[in-house]
């Protein structure tokens, strides 16, 4: 049932019970629920179902998450929801044969706050995958001593990714990513600096870094 069905992933093999107790002691609350217009019904239900089984004993936590994410829309480029009856559709599969994965993730999280509902555009595709080509090219600018401008920016940036992951904060994450970029790319950093800025940009650029 959608209303439990994380209590099941807890002890998807289990014919005796719902959960077991060890696992659901183990695993419970939820960390994070991420969900778009369904949301808020969804969580009347699951929020419903939860508090009885705790009534009944079966659950240990009297909510079942303990934060909640609302996901934005991805409108078409005329600004409409997209629909097949419309013609406007937008088909990953094709973005990532066009620009690759990379590109199509960075774009995602650059075009604005997760909450939001924002329209596809394909000119910001074509920045993401710009920002990225430069990205690669960054061995080129590898310097024995770099600025201390740039060490200390590398260090603000690495806060400031860290703590908008955290926040689901992406957009922002990748706006400071491109700020230090730029002045690595101007200036020059270190082989280790290179390192720790490969390594931030991992979780949204997983192919490129990993190369």
């Amino acid at each position: 049932g959608s209303s439990w069905y994380y209590l099941r992933y807890m002890d998807p093999k289990n014919d005796r019970a719902l959960v077991s107790k060890e696992n659901e002691k183990f695993w419970s609350p939820v960390d994070i629920y991420v969900g778009g217009d369904h949301a808020v019904r969804h969580l009347i239900y699951a929020r419903f179902w939860h508090k009885f089984l705790y009534d009944i004993d079966v659950v240990s936590t009297i909510e079942p998450f303990q934060r909640l994410e609302f996901l934005g829309f991805i409108l078409a480029e005329d600004g409409r929801k997209m629909s097949k009856r419309w013609g406007n559709v937008i088909n990953p599969d094709d973005i990532v044969e066009l620009v690759g994965a990379d590109t199509l993730r960075i774009y995602e999280m650059f075009m604005g706050p997760f909450e939001n509902t924002i329209a596809w555009s394909q000119d910001g595709l074509a920045g993401a995958r710009r920002f990225l080509e430069r990205v690669y090219g960054l061995s080129g600018h590898i310097v024995d001593t770099e600025s201390k401008e740039t060490t200390t920016l590398l260090h603000k940036t690495i806060k400031k990714v860290s703590e908008d992951i955290e926040g689901f904060k992406f957009n922002t994450a990748v706006s400071a990513m491109m700020i230090f970029f730029h002045q690595a790319e101007k200036e020059g950093l270190t082989k280790e600096s290179m390192s720790a800025f490969v390594r931030i940009l991992a979780p949204f650029a997983p192919h490129i870094t990993d190369e």
